[in-house]
């Protein structure tokens, strides 16, 4: 069976499947299965499958995955966030300083949270109503926070470094602290965006707020819990102290602690938190294992490097292969979500990168903001969901949309830069 048959095969079956209404993890397995078959007989191919499925589970570097979703999971079940908005909007006294607080606010929380969609709801369902009752624009209000939650995903930990790091075979610390400065520099490009919406349109901000300032007390409440949380994650990976995985045991444990200590976490919460983290993983569980088979039957039939082999034959340049690859990223990532997309596409994908000459961890974050466009673009752009959910029906869809489309060109401008001066993402990696 030639290998170009196989991809073809797979992705039509893919596509059938998830067509027909099949969960993403139960198509990717099924389309899978024929080719397994093929390969190996049935009774192979089962104690084959079950192998892989259970080297999945015991993996222990995607013990991470689970451990940071826990600690979302905590931090928006606990006033930790709303805390952080709350400072972060009372202290700065400025024109659209909830705007600015908000962004702020989701800069921090990203720095503790991995998920994009924790991230907008957590700081998002505290900031809109405050922003709507400010008198804050609806568009504006809406898209900073749909666009604020995409912080997570580039600023360590991200659950899309680490399933990228997995999928690659690329070291997860390199990854994080490669995300750092392009996740400062993306929150620093909405700031100025609200800063020029608010020249173009002055009706759309309200004035400062004159609201009595934070106190110390309320300054340490809000602010200490995450610095602790960051500084704990960041210290214990780059000093060499514990690896990824234990990283996020201990930054887990430590941000229990805080919720019940100072965040106001019940019992209840603590419950639901668990909960919905064992929600979570059984379907990232689910993913990752159908992922693995699907990843080993594109690698026995040599489908990625075949792949790119035959763009290579064509002779493109370099810089032709990557427009592409973004370009075919931003167009999926408009009917899938970032996680199936990193497990369907990226086996495929990174060996063109690397045959065209593109070091991993650049790519890494080049792929990962691309992951955040996808989350804002329609239809399936699960943020502008969130805020319209949080919204509870009083801001249209198309205003969310509408809203998003000024951070998404900032989303564009910081893929240009990045790959213009790859030192934005390379340098610290290279000094650490």
């Amino acid at each position: 069976m030639e290998w170009y048959h196989v991809g073809l095969g797979l992705m039509t079956l893919l596509v059938v499947f998830i067509g027909i209404g099949l969960p993403i993890p139960f198509a990717l397995a099924l389309a899978s299965m024929p080719f397994l078959l093929f390969i190996q007989g049935w009774s192979t191919a089962l104690v084959s499958t079950e192998l892989k499925l259970w080297g999945v589970w015991i993996d222990y570097v995607l013990l991470a995955v689970p451990l940071f979703v826990l600690l979302g999971e905590l931090i928006g079940r606990c006033n930790i966030g709303p805390n952080l908005y709350r400072l972060m909007h009372r202290g700065v006294r400025v024109k659209g300083s909830a705007a600015y607080g908000s962004i702020a606010a989701c800069a921090g929380f990203g720095a503790v949270c991995g998920s994009s969609m924790v991230g907008s709801l957590t700081i998002g369902g505290v900031a809109l109503p405050e922003m709507t009752k400010l008198g804050y624009n609806k568009r504006l209000s809406s898209g900073v926070l749909a666009a604020g939650g995409t912080l997570s995903v580039l600023i360590p930990p991200s659950l899309i470094l680490l399933f990228y790091g997995i999928v690659t075979d690329t070291s997860i610390g390199e990854l994080f602290i490669a995300g750092v400065i392009p996740g400062l520099l993306l929150a620093t490009f909405f700031a100025i965006t609200v800063f020029i919406w608010g020249r173009l349109y002055p009706s759309h901000i309200p004035d400062a707020d004159n609201s009595p300032r934070a106190s110390v007390r309320d300054f340490l409440l809000a602010f200490g819990p995450i610095f602790l949380i960051g500084l704990v994650i960041t210290v214990s990976i780059y000093a060499g102290i514990a690896t990824p995985t234990e990283a996020a045991a201990v930054s887990a444990l430590l941000t229990a602690i805080l919720a019940f200590g100072v965040g106001g976490l019940t019992i209840r919460g603590f419950k639901d938190a668990l909960m919905a983290t064992m929600r979570t993983m059984g379907y990232l569980g689910l993913l990752l294992s159908a992922g693995i088979l699907f990843g080993f039957v594109l690698t026995y039939y040599r489908v990625p490097q075949q792949f790119s082999d035959m763009f290579i034959a064509l002779e493109l340049s370099p810089v032709m292969v990557l427009a592409m690859v973004i370009a075919f990223y931003v167009i999926i990532g408009m009917f899938m979500e970032p996680v199936s997309m990193t497990f369907i596409t990226l086996p495929t994908i990174f060996p063109l990168m690397v045959a065209s000459g593109y070091d991993l961890i650049w790519f890494g974050i080049i792929f990962t903001i691309t992951m955040e466009i996808a989350v804002l673009t329609p239809p399936v752009g699960l943020n502008l969901y969130v805020i319209q959910g949080i919204s509870r029906g009083t801001i249209p869809i198309g205003d969310v949309i509408k809203g998003s489309l000024p951070f998404l060109a900032c989303m564009a401008v910081l893929i240009a830069l990045v790959i213009a001066f790859p030192a934005i993402a390379l340098w610290l990696p290279s000094v650490m």
